[in-house]
């Protein structure tokens, strides 16, 4: 499984009744490929994945992949903190066809390292799926560590890690601590050049659904040598990373989706509306657009 610079943690679009609407999803996929996305994550947290039923995630998945037609890989998140249910729905995920899946650190009941590990080395067992790990300790409320994953990168299918703990030492590590064939990925969307500088491969991203051609272009810059047009580029789309997580994710993603025409709906509960951050959010879209001529 090869995903690319940037991987897109897609949104789940839902009607008005607040089912999932499989028509806004196929305009969005096709919006996605076409504005720099190289590997769609479907039922993560971006999607909403805690208010969907298992029945809802296997139906969206098969969804995409249909839609998709192997243009990109399409992972599945599949993690949860119930590691039986973490592998009937890695089981699933590799019948209907997914080129890979993600794993989150298991939320609320809070494992140790050692539990970490016995939880992903087990799903890992159960499946012959290339494997991205999530770690993000603002939601899971745990960490897991780069000695952690350093362990876990030596179990042969397990072959990335999405990186949203904000710590580039840790990150830093996990680059030095394992082989060549395991990458690293920024969970932070602001994070991207900064990691990329130290040896990371991308973005599983959020923003990208609204700026995906413009943090490839970012992206090329740094391959390409050129430091300081690269460092302008991430200066200017700061500012708007931090718009999209101004208000619980996907609320304000959804909301900058809508802005350019591309239409998801709503969220579910508990989420809610964007309401007054609007107002700010606008205001930092605007001034985003006056600056565009800097990545053409």
């Amino acid at each position: 499984m090869e995903i690319g610079q940037i991987a897109t943690a897609m949104v789940t679009p839902f009607s008005s009744s607040g089912d999932i609407d499989y028509d806004r999803t196929a305009i969005l996929i096709e919006h996605l490929i076409a504005t720099g996305t190289d590997t769609l994550v479907v039922n993560g947290t971006t999607g909403e994945s805690p208010t969907l039923s298992n029945e809802e995630k296997n139906a969206l998945l098969a969804f995409t992949i249909d839609k998709v037609k192997k243009r990109v890989p399409v992972i599945a998140g599949t993690g949860t903190n119930n590691t039986a249910e973490s592998v009937e729905m890695t089981i699933s995920a590799d019948k209907l066809g997914a080129d890979g899946i993600m794993l989150v650190t298991p939320y609320y009941n809070k494992p140790d390292q050692k539990g970490m590990y016995a939880h992903f080395s087990h799903i890992a067992a159960k499946t012959s799926l290339p494997i991205l790990l999530y770690n993000i300790p603002g939601r899971s409320v745990v960490n897991m560590t780069d000695e952690t994953v350093i362990r876990l990168s030596k179990i042969k299918n397990i072959r990335a890690v999405k990186e949203a703990s904000g710590n580039l030492e840790q990150m830093s590590k996990i680059i030095e601590g394992t082989d060549d064939g395991f990458a690293v990925y920024s969970g932070d969307d602001a994070l991207t050049l900064p990691l990329l500088s130290i040896g990371g491969k991308g973005v599983v991203s959020v923003a990208a659904h609204v700026v995906g051609n413009e943090m490839q272009q970012m992206i090329k810059a740094f391959k390409a040598g050129r430091t300081e047009q690269a460092a302008a580029m991430h200066r200017t789309l700061i500012p708007l990373f931090r718009a999209i997580f101004s208000a619980p994710n996907p609320v304000p993603v959804k909301y900058a989706l809508e802005k350019i025409g591309v239409q998801t709906g709503g969220v579910r509960l508990p989420l809610v509306s964007f309401g007054e951050g609007e107002v700010l959010f606008d205001k930092v879209w605007k001034d985003f657009q006056k600056n565009l001529p800097i990545f053409e």
